[in-house]
């Protein structure tokens, strides 16, 4: 039977979350919360509520039309008009403030502020289309397809993008990514792509997710919008690894509904590649129509070449120490451990949305708190008081007393966060999290030597050095322990595995009958054994269900075993449930 797929605009805002909650025969919205990092996010219900396009009740007629119970959740993005990010920067402009990026950044900072009036005369828009019901207090796939998924919901009373068709095959894709493109310009909202999903809930909850996506859903990303401009400069910049990045100073040219005046050139290789000099005229792309970045050197009669090379700095702009250039890589970095610049990026990526989450602690107040030497590391945040904060520029007794209860609120962040905010290098997200969960402790991380890090899914050679060589640092340890002092929670529930597949690795290809592959990955990991996305002669086993396709055929080829769902469980009978 042939797959059905629901083709959907990819609307460039904030995904939200939206619950309701019986009430007087219909249901009420309770709670509405950013999508965060995938499992946590802010509560913005009272900001919510101001946007007319979410209801706020649902009379009991509607759910029963729509086929729904009285608990569910909707999931959509808010986002802002072009004409309404316009008469924002019209008012910016006026009262002499910063004008907003791009409509994406100006809604996700409408509904983070403080106060509900000012998100109301924003005019934000919400858009839906995916739902969850609750059944014995445990969220479900409502039980139709995708595309009854958006008339549901249109019928509850939600806005829902009208430009979604059903397709079944790569030329009805192929079109309307095409025509949803063509469009882009003239509807009146930001879009960067389109969403295919597949059609039936039921094969949705086969396919599962990955770690971070589902995988019956793939984006397809437009083309980056480009400009042509003028580089008038270049300055390098100190990122909180030391890294020196060379950012090209541009003639402010208008992409894609942003005015761009700087674009990353990334290192020293990519300037001398491109033969860049000052004066040169330049194409510039908006990748994934968010980061400018310098792509092409133009030279023609209306785009004559510039005259002065650019020379790399051999020290640091910021703290005048020499830097250095480490064999085989292509960055040159600043090693003054006391650099203020470095100081400055490893404050604000500590801060930042994905790892501790501090509302409120951006730029402007990590300057500040620099300039007043309020702070000498991360650690120093959590000894601030509201005394100090009200003596910056712009805040007041309630802002003092928010960012305090920010800051307080993320010792909580667990393990995972903390690693990531430490700035180990290769360590991000998905590396943090299984750290944190192999471990359970930062003593226990700290204590490992390399072939017990390099038992951890995904941590090779280069990370497990990195790690040693992070804690191998006396000022690293320092901070570990001031953080700790602070209240700083270090630890994560490890995940119990038992030794029944202990160095065995298994590859999963195809549909299984029962299982999805997050199960069947989730019972052998518990069971001490790992799984990869390839096949190599260090397989064990590749496990192959329904539609297998080329992990089989290279299995057969390199002669290793095959089981089927029944094979695996076999070998799984004693091994812990967790599901």
């Amino acid at each position: 039977m042939p797959v059905e797929y629901v083709a959907e605009y990819k609307l460039d805002g904030l995904s939200i979350a939206l619950r309701y909650e019986p009430a007087d025969g219909g249901a009420r919205l309770t709670t509405g919360i950013t999508r965060g990092d995938g499992q946590t996010g802010e509560d913005v219900t009272s900001n919510i509520r101001t946007i007319r396009s979410v209801p706020l009740t649902i009379s009991a007629e509607a759910l029963s039309k729509a086929g729904l119970p009285q608990a569910f959740e909707v999931r959509g993005e808010v986002i802002m008009p072009e004409t309404a990010f316009l008469r924002l920067n019209e008012e910016k402009e006026q009262q002499g403030l910063a004008l907003a990026v791009n409509p994406r950044n100006a809604a996700a900072g409408t509904l983070r502020t403080l106060e509900p009036s000012i998100v109301a005369n924003r005019r934000l828009e919400f858009y839906a289309y995916f739902l969850l019901i609750e059944i014995e207090g445990k969220s479900e796939y409502w039980p139709q397809g995708q595309r009854a998924t958006l008339d549901a919901l249109a019928v509850l009373g939600f806005r829902v993008n009208p430009n979604h068709k059903l397709v079944a095959s790569v030329e009805q894709m192929t079109r309307f990514i095409d025509e949803a493109d063509a469009a882009r310009s003239t509807l009146g909202y930001e879009i960067d792509g389109v969403v295919l999903k597949v059609d039936a809930h039921a094969t949705q909850q086969r396919l599962g997710y990955t770690g971070r996506a589902p995988r019956w859903a793939i984006a397809y990303k437009f083309t980056a919008r480009s400009g042509i401009t003028q580089v008038n400069a270049i300055t390098v910049q100190v990122g909180r690894t030391g890294k020196l990045t060379p950012v090209a100073e541009l003639t402010p040219v208008f992409i894609g509904g942003t005015t761009v005046s700087r674009a990353t050139l990334h290192n020293a290789d990519f300037i001398e590649r491109l033969g860049l000099k000052l004066g040169d005229w330049v194409r510039v792309e908006r990748g994934g129509d968010v980061i400018p970045k310098v792509v092409e050197v133009l030279e023609d009669a209306d785009h004559p070449r510039g005259k002065q090379p650019f020379v790399f700095p051999l020290d640091c702009p910021e703290c005048n120490s020499a830097v250095v250039r480490a064999e085989g890589e292509v960055d040159f970095r600043c090693v003054n451990a006391d650099c203020p610049a470095k100081l400055r990026e490893s404050l604000l990526h500590f801060a930042s949305r994905g790892v501790m989450n501090i509302e409120g602690l951006g730029e402007a107040v990590v300057q500040q708190l620099l300039d007043r030497g309020l702070v000498a590391s991360v650690a120093d945040l959590y000894s601030l008081t509201e005394e100090q904060l009200t003596g910056l520029d712009r805040f007041a007794e309630k802002s003092a007393r928010s960012l305090i209860e920010e800051i307080d609120r993320s010792k909580t962040a667990g393990l995972a966060r903390v690693l990531m905010g430490l700035g180990i290098r290769f360590v991000g997200e998905r590396t943090a999290e299984l750290l944190s969960e192999e471990f359970g402790s930062i003593e226990a991380l700290r204590a490992a030597n390399a072939e017990e890090l390099e038992r951890v899914e995904e941590v090779g050679p280069r990370i497990s050095q990195a790690i040693l060589e992070f804690f191998a640092q006396p000022a690293n340890l320092a901070l570990i322990r001031a953080l700790q002092d602070a209240g700083v929670v270090m630890t994560a529930e490890k995940k119990q595995r038992s030794a029944q597949l202990a160095g065995l690795t298994f590859v999963l290809t195809g549909t299984l009958p029962t299982l999805t592959r997050d199960e069947a990955k989730a019972r052998i990991e518990a069971a001490g054994g790992k799984t990869a996305a390839t096949v190599s002669k260090k397989t064990s086993y590749v496990v192959a269900g329904e539609e297998a396709g080329s992990k089989l055929d290279n299995a057969r080829k390199l002669n290793i075993a095959v089981l089927d769902e029944a094979g695996l469980l076999a070998l799984l009978e004693a091994a812990p449930d967790t599901n």
